[in-house]
């Protein structure tokens, strides 16, 4: 059989497991790329405030990834970042309005942030980095999970400020549930106690987030000496 007539090659399926780890934890933006810090030490006074603009975070992402896959083959290399720009301002004025809408005092309480989406660093690296360069579907679950990663980093940093400094968790629930979220906040602190100030300000942020950052590399240095003592068992 001649090379002209060997059949082509079966599709080999996307690494869909490989790039959600990678936007969640091994290369999460906020404790392995450092990205998108302003909104991290900023926003992260609460788990309300912090998942509210993690998840908007992830949507826009999500969004512009699949967008600018979508059209890239139509797009000159030439003027490539500023047609990427319109793409993420487009649709982050479209979150904005809809978070302004629906979900208003949540908007006012996020306020110049939800905005500054468009500038934020992950959603641009992202689509240079991987929507120019790959499909539709793989871009959009790429962005999603970058997105995720940081979400869930807001989420832990969010709820170590909120408890040290309130001694609450899930304060300011009823911005998204409404009032029936009030029952939703967690008092756990004695009340008496007017809480660790340090941890909302930015110097706690900074604090909590390098913390976040020691602790996940302590554990992947753990888990290479243990793989290494692993292959020297096997060897022996």
């Amino acid at each position: 059989m001649t090379s002209e007539t060997l059949p082509d090659p079966a599709p080999v399926p996307g690494p869909w497991r490989t790039i959600f780890l990678n936007g969640l934890w091994k290369q999460n933006t906020g404790l392995v790329q450092l990205l998108g810090l302003c909104p991290v030490l900023a926003i992260s006074t609460s788990i309300i405030n912090g998942v509210s603009l993690g998840l908007a975070t992830a949507l826009v992402t999500a969004l512009s990834g699949g967008a600018i896959a979508a059209v890239r083959d139509h797009i000159p290399s030439e003027i490539r970042n500023p047609v990427f720009i319109l793409i993420i301002a487009a649709l982050v004025t479209c979150v904005d309005l809809l978070i302004n809408a629906y979900l208003h005092g949540l908007y006012a309480v996020l306020g110049i942030f939800i905005p500054l989406i468009t500038t934020n660093c992950i959603v641009m690296a992202r689509a240079e980095a991987f929507a120019s360069r790959n499909p539709v579907r793989a871009s959009m679950l790429d962005g999603f999970s970058m997105g995720l990663g940081l979400t869930l980093v807001l989420a832990v940093l969010g709820a170590v400020r909120e408890l040290l400094g309130r001694g609450t968790l899930l304060s300011g629930a009823e911005l998204v549930f409404g009032p029936a979220g009030k029952a939703m906040t967690l008092h756990l602190g004695s009340g008496a106690s007017p809480g660790f100030l340090l941890a909302l300000l930015p110097p706690g942020a900074f604090f909590g987030l390098g913390l976040l950052v020691a602790l996940k590399q302590w554990h992947e240095a753990r888990q290479r000496q243990q793989t290494a003592a692993t292959i020297r068992e096997i060897a022996t």
